[in-house]
């Protein structure tokens, strides 16, 4: 029979490697932070409590779990004894994740729990086998397989040092079990620490059942630790991101190049081309070309809408279908109409546009002279043809059908049909060049 299950996230280390003031877990990779795409593994899994062991002074940093702090870093087994309190009693499966190993699935922490209920252990272990030596405690086995202890590379023999399998340091324990373990380990090793390790060792010693899941995926258990680790890490969940889109429909001409974050969503047909940034909770429709060298952050780009080459849409955008975002093109917090084109170098910002209009190149909207509170709004109509080096000064409303000469200055609203504008005119003043300046 399966046992209730809860989770212990360990996310109370400051990662001192990492050269930061911000902890490990909450470095950033493809929009979330660290630790947030190890409990979306977790919660894949559906357990009945989740717990977040922190360090002091970052309690706050977590909404939806249940925060146990650990007072001072006493090591692994100190922090897992940590959460005991917020956890609930009973025959319960516990599962102890390290909050710095981005690269886990719900599939690979499945597999492992699996593993621990088949085999009615009290102690489950997931281990892998890495191409190259890393410094993690190394599993040692029993002569029939089973889990026998867990030494940690520091304390090891060059004996087991040459042992391929290593420690994840991921878990699960039946929790009466783990619970007189973690009362009973001591700091009676080289860094002083209590570790979670120990506790494996003390289960099996005292004759409880001892397993291990060797997960096949060997990048899966990889931790962060430093900032080549988190470049890896990010390289990673990237190329699976990317996989996903091209799988269901989208085709992302070079995939080494293309950044999506985790949140963004692209329909069947999508295209994005290289060097393209797709950030937040950006999302586009069915047939919609981005790119190359596009950026779009929590922007909404519709059907077969067009963006790009090197146009930036910042939060707040709106391309509606058909629409067109071109070369060197800044848009923000604002709606182009369906089949509205922005061509090139122009910058839109607070803006409403409607449908069929043309806005010609070297294009600004602005707020004068703008105080703290929300930017006044520009309103451009549908089927308007705006010229070269317009500027239009919010609030101005520019109605449908209407006209803007070239290199004018819009700071009244224009009436529909109006043609509206004509900057001072040209003025040549002969032989300027040649004029002797002392007259």
């Amino acid at each position: 029979m399966v046992r209730h299950l809860a989770a212990v996230v360990m996310a109370a280390g400051l990662g001192t490697r990492m050269r930061s003031s911000t902890p490990k877990h909450m470095h950033t990779l493809l929009g979330r932070r660290v630790v947030d795409w190890v409990l979306a593994a977790v919660d894949g899994l559906a357990p009945e409590q989740v717990v977040v062991v922190v360090s002091p002074g970052t309690e706050d940093a977590y909404e939806g779990v249940e925060v146990a702090v650990q007072r001072e870093p006493r090591g692994t087994g100190d922090a897992v004894a940590a959460a005991r309190p917020a956890l609930a009693d009973g025959d319960t499966s516990v599962l102890v994740v390290s909050g710095d190993s981005p690269l886990l699935t719900a599939d690979v922490l499945g597999e492992l729990v699996a593993v621990h209920e088949r085999d009615r252990a009290d102690a489950t272990v997931l281990s892998f086998e890495p191409e190259r030596p890393l410094p993690y405690g190394r599993v040692v086995r029993g002569r029939d397989g089973s889990l026998e202890a867990i030494v940690e590379d520091r304390d090891a023999t060059p004996e087991q040092r040459a042992i391929r399998e290593l420690n994840s340091s991921i878990y699960v324990f039946r929790a009466a079990a783990l619970w007189p373990a973690l009362e009973a380990i001591d700091a009676d090793n080289v860094q002083g620490e209590l570790y979670l390790t120990d506790a494996v060792g003390g289960i099996v010693a005292a004759g409880g059942k001892g397993a291990v899941y060797l997960c096949e995926d060997e990048l899966a258990p990889m931790g962060v630790n430093t900032r080549a680790d988190l470049a890896f890490a990010a390289a990673v969940l990237r190329d699976r991101i990317n996989e996903e889109h091209m799988l269901v429909g989208v085709t992302i001409v070079d995939p080494a190049t293309a950044w999506i974050e985790a949140d963004v969503e692209l329909e069947p047909d999508v295209v994005v081309h290289p060097f393209s940034v797709l950030r937040g909770r950006t999302r586009v429709a069915e047939g919609a070309q981005i790119g190359p060298h596009v950026v779009a952050d929590d922007a909404a780009i519709g059907a077969r809408a067009v963006v790009g080459p090197f146009c930036y849409l910042r939060p707040g955008t709106v391309l509606e279908a058909g629409a067109k975002a071109g070369t060197f093109v800044e848009i923000k917090n604002s709606r182009i109409g369906e089949r509205s084109k922005v061509p090139h170098l122009s910058y839109i910002g607070d803006a409403d546009i409607g449908e069929d209009t043309n806005v010609a190149a070297a294009n600004v909207t602005a707020n004068f002279g703008h105080r703290p509170g929300p930017k006044k709004r520009t309103a451009i109509g549908r089927n308007v043809k705006t010229g070269v080096d317009n500027t239009f000064v919010a609030p101005v409303t520019v109605a449908d059908d209407a006209w803007i000469a070239p290199g004018t200055v819009v700071t009244d609203d224009v009436p529909e049909g109006a043609l509206a504008g004509f900057a001072p005119r040209q003025v040549n003043k002969e032989g300027y060049v040649h004029r002797d300046r002392n007259d």
